[in-house]
């Protein structure tokens, strides 16, 4: 039997954010098996059948040289996008093919620190670039968290380490500053205002990863609230009397939401029978006149904060991918629980106090407790795989792979057909 190339490779992924902080694309990372050379050649071919014009574009990102080569030498217009590091173009025979691929018309993208982007010669074999930003920003903006930089300035005030970072910054050497560069794709952000500074003046292509940290901060003061949009969706499937499975999606795609439902259904005040421990039981009970009036309660003070939306979004992907992960066979009511894992396995950073706290409010399985708090119990390895995913660094995939029985092709055949899935949204007209 020929080997799939998806028992060759260990693949993660990243999500790609556009201007309207919605979902442009991802960036696949391929990592090639210790002693195995994969047939890069079929992995296109499966990209080719798996991917449909909905789908999101895909930034392949190659992990080794030989998986790069291999990529530039069989790739054909349409492909993916392809990386290329900028470092690796110091080997003579990658630059060779890379001048090769661009005159096939394959879409390049360079990828390396903003202040080592390469010369014009080269330059214009790539459609875009992906610039990595230091810690020092660039265009006279730190690349550093609000909190970060707080303390550095609570820091600077004490004298001794006032003459500290003198003494430290003495012989450094004065360098320009950087600049940033229109139109082009970023990563390394850390600073929610440079990144916002990147997609609103810059017009960047897309934002690698996000800074979830600095937006959490920035939200430190406010109560965590439910997306407008998901409640608007959810009021309309209700007026449309669409299914309890359309109402259970739509009310999936927001934590906040989902945990204020539960919450809500297991009232005293509601006063339903017995213990509302999923999203579909408590939609099943609480009937459409009384949903509609709670999520009429919850419009006007809905979010419509734009940086929150990857957040949200990053968290949704995640579920998805640990209800994908866990046993096949097991019952759909269990893969909902598992999916209402991934869901709330980050209760504590949205709401800003510890996640025990925030799952002893309401009656969810000590499976999901257990995996979601110390990670342990039966869910705990899918959720740990899909955090795993999460990554360009194949060790920990591998470790998981190698401690609960993963099968590598399945786990990469899981990860292409959630990434397939799901839907790239226009921007909202200005």
């Amino acid at each position: 039997m020929v080997q799939s190339v998806l028992s060759s490779l260990t693949l993660g992924y990243r999500p790609l954010w556009n201007q309207a902080r919605r979902l442009a694309g991802v960036q696949l990372y391929l990592h090639e098996e210790p002693g195995v050379q994969a047939d890069v050649a079929h992995l296109l071919r499966i990209l080719r059948e798996t991917w449909s014009t909905q789908s999101p574009p895909v930034l392949l990102s190659p992990q080794s040289r030989q998986v790069l080569c291999d990529l530039l030498e069989n790739a054909s217009k349409g492909s993916p996008w392809i990386e290329v590091r900028g470092d690796w173009l110091q080997d003579s025979a990658i630059y060779d093919l890379v001048r090769q691929a661009h005159a096939r018309g394959l879409m390049l993208v360079w990828r390396g620190p903003l202040s080592d982007v390469p010369d014009a010669q080269a330059a214009h074999w790539f459609a875009s670039s992906l610039l990595h930003l230091p810690p020092e920003g660039a265009s006279g903006m730190q690349n550093q968290t609000a909190l970060a930089l707080q303390q550095a300035a609570q820091a600077a005030h004490a004298p001794a380490k006032l003459q500290a970072l003198k003494q430290a910054a003495r012989p450094a050497p004065t360098l320009p500053p950087l600049q940033l560069l229109g139109g082009q794709m970023y990563e390394g952000l850390d600073s929610l205002a440079l990144t916002d500074l990147c997609l609103d003046s810059f017009h960047a292509g897309a934002i690698a990863g996000w800074p979830v940290a600095d937006t959490l901060h920035a939200q430190r003061h406010h109560a965590a609230l439910p997306s407008r949009d998901t409640v608007l969706a959810l009021m309309r499937a209700v007026d449309a009397e669409q299914s309890i499975e359309a109402f259970e999606q739509i009310l999936g795609e927001d934590p906040i939401l989902a945990y204020r439902f539960m919450l809500y259904t297991n009232s005293a005040a509601l006063g339903l029978r017995g213990n509302v421990d999923s999203l579909r039981r408590g939609l099943v009970m609480l009937g459409y006149g009384t949903l509609q009036r709670w999520l009429s309660d919850q419009l006007p003070h809905a979010c419509t904060e734009p940086s929150l939306v990857p957040v949200r979004t990053a968290i949704r992907l995640r579920a998805s991918l640990t209800e994908r992960l866990i046993e096949a066979g097991i019952s759909h009511d269990l893969q909902r629980e598992v999916y209402l894992l991934g869901l709330l396995s980050q209760l504590d950073q949205l709401l800003g106090e510890p996640l025990p706290t925030a799952l002893r409010r309401i009656p969810v399985s000590e499976r999901v407790f257990d995996a979601a708090v110390t990670r342990t119990g039966p869910y705990a390895p899918a959720l740990l795989m899909a955090i795993a995913l999460e990554s360009d660094d194949p060790a920990p995939i591998r470790q998981l792979r190698e401690e609960h029985a993963f099968e590598i092709e399945d786990v990469n055949r899981i990860l292409l057909r959630m990434l397939s899935e799901l839907q790239v949204q226009p921007s909202p007209a200005a």
